[in-house]
């Protein structure tokens, strides 16, 4: 949301073209390569990370430490997508007629932004990351395998190869149970930042 906002107040600027750049770049890649790159630099080269596994259990440090390129394997592509629609949102806020007012009021443009614009621009992108949780879980599931990681997609994966069907048929419920859930919150946090939706209500 911060490179969205920065890169819609400086819009014409060298920052703003350079993050809209990154944003389409990052979006174009797949989770699978992201995960195989981020192994060979930060996990073989750097040796920063570990390659495999969840970290020692009862460790918290250690399976945070372990997270970390899992999760930056799974977020990069949404970090571009949310800042593009970030970006077009604010400009499309910020073209409207009370903002306009604050401007003339002498209001700084970086407070407009934050109080008054991004609470509006926000509403869409919690509508899209509440139905684009499918796609994360998706994503999720191809990093879990690439970095040998115990979760419901590797478990999925696994029960498909070995004809473990009950499992599969488990693991489809409880994903789609995750998906619903993702899509009432993403509806109810609507609900308390737009004061429309409560009135239709």
């Amino acid at each position: 949301m911060a490179l969205g906002c920065w890169a819609a107040l400086g819009q014409n600027s060298w920052a703003g073209r350079i993050i809209g750049v990154l944003s389409i770049s990052v979006i174009a890649l797949p989770a699978f390569v992201v995960a195989i790159y981020a192994l060979l630099i930060f996990s073989v080269t750097l040796k920063w990370f570990p390659a495999i596994g969840a970290g020692h259990r009862g460790d918290v440090a250690s399976q945070l430490h372990a997270l970390v390129l899992p999760s930056l394997t799974v977020a990069l592509g949404w970090i571009g997508y949310l800042s593009r629609l970030v970006r077009v949102s604010m400009l499309e806020v910020l073209k409207e007629n009370h903002i306009r007012t604050f401007r003339a009021f002498g209001m700084l443009d970086r407070l407009i932004a934050l109080r008054y614009a991004l609470p509006i621009a926000v509403v869409p992108v919690v509508s899209v990351l509440g139905v684009g949780i499918g796609s994360l879980l998706s994503g999720a599931t191809l990093t879990e395998i690439v970095f040998a990681r115990p979760g419901l997609g590797k478990l999925a994966f696994d029960s498909v190869i070995s004809r473990n069907f009950p499992v599969v048929m488990g693991t489809v419920v409880v994903t789609s149970g995750l998906y619903v859930l993702a899509n009432f919150i993403a509806d109810v946090i609507n609900t308390c930042l737009d004061p429309r939706v409560r009135q239709e209500l």
